[in-house]
């Protein structure tokens, strides 16, 4: 089973960037749909943001315009750039895939946002 270590997560001020990254195990060409999930403290995980193996994409609601979600399936990776960041966004965020089974799940990567 393919697992996912996330990195890229760091404290930024409203209105910043980051680019986090995740790196598979193994192959990914695979794996149909993988997605960008976080949780917020005292929150359930959410799903953020989807990738197909064709390129097609779809993200939750408040993220849409801010946040672009990228795959390479040579490289085995899967990549979340955030812009415009705000408050809400702090949460850890994780990768793994992002339909049926999930794989187990990583540490996450933790952002934050704030002034």
């Amino acid at each position: 089973q393919v697992t996912f270590v996330e990195s890229g997560g760091d404290l930024v001020q409203p209105g910043g960037s980051l680019r986090l990254s995740c790196v598979a195990s193994g192959p990914i060409f695979r794996i149909t749909v993988l997605g960008w999930f976080r949780q917020a403290p005292g929150k359930e995980r959410e799903l953020v943001a989807t990738i197909a193996n064709g390129g097609s994409t779809n993200y939750e609601e408040s993220v849409k315009g801010r946040f672009t979600i990228s795959r390479d399936n040579a490289k085995n990776t899967v990549n979340l750039h955030m812009a415009n960041l705000k408050p809400d966004d702090t949460a850890t965020y994780y990768c793994n895939i992002g339909m049926g089974l999930r794989s187990a799940w990583g540490q996450g990567t933790r952002v934050t946002v704030s002034s």
